[in-house]
């Protein structure tokens, strides 16, 4: 199975499936009655992303509030707390994709730690965008609900072609993102991407759709992985995967609006 998503990759459910199933089996042998299912869920899994949601929003309002406590606004004043929060939120993510058994108790780290660092971003281009941020959200959540329904009514298929092509165009942007950033250091950026002209757009466009599709792979990833018999505590690694890609996508939502609001 291939997804975009650094935090899905084939090994991460290899083979949970045949030994979950097993220890099931010894288990409802050994007590000749049936146990509580332990394996990964749809529902479970999309309770947790819930979950995780409400606290990311939580923290978001909280270093949103701080921007916006006087009567003008000061995003020097939630900064601090939105680069820690972008500091921590990479540490938990990094320990997250090598220790996937720590998902349960990180993965809550690591919601609120990108509110934080979500809510200061949004405040500061709130004040030099007004409005700019709802329908960022907006823009978030209708993606995620919509392809959600044309994934489950069979109208966008995760065929091995498609997976291909998406995980390809994910690695090309985080390429040149890389790119960017280290020229960055140099005072040699990447001309045009960042700007408000009609190349910087339409990267920005681009990045967007890539993104949206991004969630496809993770929705088939996961519902292969919870017919496979996943463990229990993936529905959190399932849960904080989704969350990386709806973080990514808002962020790239919201350079979009920005560069359109530029050129008004």
């Amino acid at each position: 199975m291939r997804t975009g998503n650094p935090a899905l990759n084939d090994k991460t459910f290899e083979n949970f499936g045949v030994y979950q199933q097993e220890r099931d089996r010894t288990a409802q042998s050994s007590s000749g009655t049936m146990t509580t299912t332990t394996t990964m869920t749809i529902s479970g899994t999309a309770h947790k992303t819930l979950f995780l949601l409400v606290l990311a929003m939580g923290a978001a309002c909280f270093t949103w509030s701080r921007t916006f406590q006087g009567l003008e606004a000061d995003p020097t004043s939630a900064l601090p707390w939105a680069i820690g929060g972008a500091i921590v939120g990479f540490i938990a993510a990094i320990i997250i994709c090598f220790k996937h058994t720590w998902a349960p108790a990180l993965a809550p780290v690591y919601a609120l730690a990108e509110g934080l660092f979500l809510g200061g971003v949004s405040a500061s281009l709130e004040a030099q965008y007004p409005g700019i941020v709802i329908q960022a959200v907006g823009g978030t959540f209708g993606t995620l609900f919509g392809l959600l329904m044309a994934y489950q009514s069979g109208l966008i298929k995760a065929t091995e072609n498609f997976k291909l092509g998406i995980v390809a165009a994910t690695g090309g942007i985080c390429l040149v993102y890389f790119i960017s950033m280290i020229g960055g250091f140099f005072n040699v950026p990447i001309p045009y991407i960042h700007d408000s002209g009609l190349i910087g757009i339409g990267f920005s466009l681009f990045v967007v759709v890539i993104a949206a599709l991004n969630l496809v792979l993770d929705f088939d990833f996961i519902e292969q992985a919870a017919e496979r018999g996943a463990p229990k505590y993936l529905e959190w690694y399932g849960a904080f995967a989704l969350m990386v890609t709806l973080v990514w996508l808002y962020l790239e939502i919201l350079r979009l609006l920005s560069k359109l609001r530029d050129r008004r």
